[in-house]
């Protein structure tokens, strides 16, 4: 995890402006508040997503939930216990069959939107911060200036305390073998179906029994003796769906690589240049960007540009916390690639781009199905990371409704910042585009602000108390926004996150 010495480091903008909504398309409907994050422990954004921000490369930002035009909530998956509907088998089969055949869908389907990025919304050029530089202001100085604070005793907290804690395509299993239309001799009157043919078997039977054997066969020949196959009507698995593609001698045409979002790893930086050639592509045929506003240096600051420090934890995942762009690989080169945040206790998707060739391919609902069987397989490497968060749900914009059949899911209530199932939010949701999510009036925010005091500020490369920092000094006006900040952050996070003061 973190090391001593890492902090997150922000600097808050407030959310006075209205900006255009990537969804209604309202030039200066949406409203939310931002900050630019210097750096991030992994905690630290785990605990902030999970109070509506989110981050679009080092600017992270909150709806302005009841004065945006399309409200925006937190949405996650419960990836543990997902199971894909039919919608998503046939996803699933159309890849496959791609795969295995080269069959592209004829018929262009409409890609599935991905989040709008708040992109007129960024913030003012940031000022540069060295974490090294950083000094710690002493207790004793602390009671000097304010000898009854027993609050500002906490100003030694200089770490963080974090706990942190796909698959190929599948066949569709719908389909069945034909039980008519056969020339055969009919049985005789009264003995039941001919002895003298097989009985009819389901396809997804007869693949079974060609897998079974063909496990015998490897097993048999390692000198392993083959268990016995284990009857049970319980469903397959998703993992069971995107295997089954394996077993075609063509499914090494796809392969998915994870690479972390680091110029230094040399899967990274290798294929850095046509990943931004594809980002770039992406944009300018699905949302009609101008090519000025896709350039290398908005991929760089978009998609590569994180905060997010990397992290390793004895209980976590093999790979680490932090940002990573899972690229599809197809015939030698890159085809799609969803750029993801391995966080203590969930993935969360940020984006994904992908050749505009292949948008009959629901690529956005395939990579979403990857990214849920990734997560199941991070969580056997950490228990506590079991949850994959699709970002923002929108109710208002049905465009962006097809995150709510990932389920179970819940949405994120925007008073409360506790979770409410999908299935609980949509009857309040058709009714207004607002809603207070968890139907309880007692429950209320548990990190709401006791004490502004104690949250944290850095100024002129020295952290204190904002006690302290406010009566160093007197002439700031600046009370109000940093209560504003610590509310939206909440009380733990004000306390371990450093405000940048100027």
């Amino acid at each position: 995890m973190a090391g001593n010495n890492s902090y997150t480091i922000v600097e808050y903008f407030g959310g006075d402006d209205g900006y255009r909504c990537g969804y209604c398309k309202n030039d200066k409907g949406n409203f939310s508040h931002g900050m630019w994050s210097h750096s991030m422990t992994v905690q630290d954004y785990q605990d902030l997503i999970d109070r509506g921000w989110r981050r679009s490369g080092k600017y992270v930002y909150k709806p302005i939930m009841k004065k945006t035009c399309c409200p925006q909530y937190t949405i996650r998956c419960h990836a543990l216990n997902f199971q894909p509907s039919k919608s998503h088998k046939k996803i699933l089969k159309k890849m496959s069959k791609y795969i295995s055949k080269g069959d592209l869908p004829a018929a262009q389907e409409d890609g599935e939107p991905m989040d709008s990025v708040c992109e007129d919304a960024g913030p003012r050029e940031p000022t540069k911060v060295c974490q090294s530089d950083l000094k710690v202001v002493a207790s004793a100085d602390i009671k000097d200036e304010i000898p009854n604070r027993s609050a500002a005793e906490e100003v030694q907290k200089n770490s963080v305390g974090s706990t942190a804690g796909s698959s190929e395509n599948s066949q569709n299993d719908s389909a069945s073998v034909s039980e008519g239309g056969t020339d055969a001799k009919a049985p005789n009157p009264g003995l039941g179906a001919d002895p003298s043919r097989p009985p009819s078997r389901k396809a997804k039977d007869l693949r079974k029994e060609r897998r079974l054997q063909k496990d015998q066969k490897r097993q048999h020949g390692a000198g392993v003796l083959p268990p016995k196959p284990a009857h049970t009507n319980q469903p397959k698995t998703l993992e069971e769906f995107i295997n089954e593609s394996l077993e075609d001698s063509s499914s090494d045409r796809l392969e998915v690589r994870l690479v972390p979002v680091n110029f230094e790893d040399p899967q990274f930086s290798a294929s850095y240049q046509q990943s931004a050639a594809l980002y770039a592509r992406y944009q300018m045929a699905i949302h009609g960007d101008d090519p000025s506003e896709c350039r290398e240096s908005e991929f760089r600051r978009f998609l590569c540009d994180s905060p997010l420090e990397a992290e390793h934890s004895p209980d976590g995942p093999e790979m680490g916390y932090g940002s990573f762009h899972q690229q599809y690989w197809l015939d030698g080169r890159i085809v799609a690639v969803g750029v993801i945040d391995i966080l203590p206790t969930c993935v969360s998707s940020v984006y994904l781009y992908y050749h505009p060739d292949f948008t009959s391919l629901s690529l956005g609902s395939y990579s979403a199905l990857r990214e849920i069987a990734f997560t199941r397989k991070l969580q056997k490497q950490s228990t506590k990371l079991c949850y994959y968060y699709l970002g923002f749900y929108v109710h208002s914009c049905p465009k962006m409704r097809y995150k709510g059949q990932y389920r179970p899911a819940d949405l994120l209530c925007p008073e409360s910042y506790t979770w409410v199932s999908v299935e609980q939010c949509i009857p309040l949701l058709n009714n207004s585009r607002y809603a207070r999510l968890n139907q309880d009036p007692d429950a209320g925010d548990s990190q709401a602000v006791k004490d502004v005091g104690r949250a944290l500020v850095l100024h002129k490369r020295t952290v204190m108390p904002y006690i302290v920092y406010s009566c160093k000094f007197k002439g700031r006006s600046d009370k109000a926004e940093v209560q504003e900040y610590a509310s939206l952050v909440g009380q733990d996070c004000a306390e371990r996150i450093l405000l940048y003061r100027s």
